[in-house]
């Protein structure tokens, strides 16, 4: 399945419809999505939003509630899996929105993250209507291979990736936020790098190769995530 021209239409859904979904498709999809890093144990439930604390203003129908082993690079492992299923979600007409304030009722240490899912008719968007920084702020040169990645959605829009040019792909970086934005976004930035690198993987999947090296070069004010290859 193509989902390339969903990274180009996707927006980030607060408004649904309390419509019931056909869930089949749902489990299909994820169960042949791709990890980033294979070897780290994840899972998801679909649950209602009453099976939910949720901090936010607006609630959706549907939740995937996320759970992952922790394991090196996990956080970065669950956004990877998880946003190619959101792009899977817009390309069958559903809504999605990733939810850091949101928590299941029934407690489960292994719990990372919800996203919140259903039917709206206020899902999609126009390229030019995105607010992301310029390819030039997110890597060491402007590169128009980095516009799926520029287009990610992230936590209250910190865009926190950085690419390095390599031989054959980038140096993955995550940007080390400031004090008080670290104590808010230290668990969901990582996540964030990781939809950056789905959109990276759906936008060159037949090429795309991710690794962790140990001769990377350090750069002030960012953290090594790993290596790609597109």
């Amino acid at each position: 399945m193509n989902l390339v021209n969903q990274i180009y239409l996707r927006k980030s859904c607060r408004k649904y419809v309390d419509e019931a979904i056909d869930m089949g498709p749902i489990h299909d999809f994820i169960s042949n999505v791709n990890p980033l890093n294979e070897k780290i144990d994840y899972r998801y439930e679909i649950l209602k939003k009453d099976e939910l604390n949720i901090k936010t203003r607006w609630k959706a129908p549907y939740y995937l509630t996320l759970y992952s082993e922790k394991k090196e690079n996990y956080l970065e492992n669950i956004g990877f899996v998880f946003q190619q299923v959101s792009l899977f979600l817009q390309s069958i007409d559903i809504g999605s929105c990733w939810v850091g304030m949101a928590s299941v009722k029934k407690k489960d240490p292994n719990f990372i993250i919800a996203i919140a899912f259903g039917k709206s008719n206020d899902k999609s968007r126009e390229v030019n209507s995105f607010k992301r920084k310029k390819l030039s702020k997110i890597s060491d040169n402007a590169d128009d291979k980095l516009e799926p990645a520029r287009l990610a959605p992230s936590a209250i829009n910190s865009q926190p990736w950085y690419f390095k040019h390599t031989e054959d792909g980038f140096d993955v970086y995550q940007i080390r936020q400031n004090i008080l934005k670290r104590q808010v976004l230290k668990k969901w930035n990582p996540i964030d790098v990781g939809i950056a690198l789905a959109h990276m993987y759906v936008a060159n999947e037949k090429t795309f190769d991710f690794k962790i090296k140990t001769d990377f070069e350090e750069i002030k004010g960012c953290t090594y995530t790993g290596s790609i290859k597109i």
